[in-house]
């Protein structure tokens, strides 16, 4: 009895930190949080496929903790000096030594398919509708759109003497990159100094920027709104001076910004420093 009631209370346990972890990452949105433990709200097809993996992999670690744990509770129970005085000396188990090699194996295999799809899903964009080129730079990001007239523009943290009312510390820059909702964005990804990481959480999006290659990545942004990066590979003293924003905006709204920053950033001649080979 004394055991049962011990495994019901670890239940109840791991089932309560998996609700907490699950409605933290529900409740916020597409900025951190003060004490958040959850991933930010999904706003792309990939992140949504990162949650349902996560949330595999927290049903596999809670059945792993609560195994181990009924096993620890047995032995304290069963296996005690008290109520076993005379130990046994069984050294080989035949049925427990195959256990505990074939279901390692098993579950690691229930990892990696899931696994594999997620990554061959993520790694390319199917017939993008647009183009955004990301390159950076210490400490902050140039974006080009090569389809849109090949203008680009240098987009820079704020500082904190100069922000304005909404605008958040060390995440808001003067220049955000801005899309189209609901369109097959594909990104691609170079630095011209150090290695750097253009990372958007909402998006399921973490990719090196690396000097002299292209990483390719994607994102569809299903609903309008800015989401918020950071660089997430330490490349000097300005890392944790350059933000990433997006804005995502309307067709409409996408077209008229398109419009005006052709007239502003003009036709931006590619830096030599940034003639990157494709990367294989």
């Amino acid at each position: 009895m004394r055991l049962i009631k011990v495994l019901a209370a670890a239940i109840a346990v791991a089932v309560g930190i998996s609700a907490l972890g699950a409605f933290s990452g529900a409740a916020y949105a597409d900025v951190p949080r003060p004490w958040e433990t959850g991933f930010q709200a999904s706003a792309s097809p990939v992140m949504d496929r990162i949650e349902n993996f996560n949330h595999l992999l927290m049903i596999i670690i809670a059945g792993i903790v609560l195994l181990v744990l009924a096993l620890l509770v047995i032995i304290i129970v069963r296996f005690n000096a008290k109520a076993n005085p005379t130990p046994s000396r069984t050294t080989h188990n035949t049925v427990i030594e195959v256990a505990w090699t074939v279901l390692p194996i098993m579950i690691l295999l229930v990892i990696a398919i899931p696994s594999f799809k997620l990554l061959y899903y993520q790694d390319r964009a199917q017939n993008p509708d647009m183009t955004l080129k990301v390159i950076g730079h210490q400490w902050y990001w140039s974006y080009q759109y090569p389809d849109k007239g090949n203008f680009q523009f240098d987009s820079i943290v704020v500082q904190d003497s100069d922000l304005k009312p909404g605008q958040i510390r060390l995440l808001s820059v003067d220049n955000p990159a801005v899309v189209p909702v609901g369109a097959t964005v594909r990104v691609l990804m170079t630095g011209d100094d150090v290695i750097h990481s253009w990372s958007v959480p909402a998006f399921g999006l973490k990719y090196d920027a690396v000097p002299g290659r292209l990483n390719e990545a994607w994102f569809k942004a299903e609903r309008v709104g800015t989401y918020y990066g950071q660089c997430s590979q330490l490349c000097g003293q300005g890392h944790g001076f350059m933000p990433i924003e997006v804005k995502v905006v309307s067709q409409s709204d996408y077209q008229t910004w398109v419009a005006n920053a052709q007239k502003q950033y003009g036709a931006a001649e590619q830096p030599s420093t940034t003639n990157v080979a494709q990367a294989r």
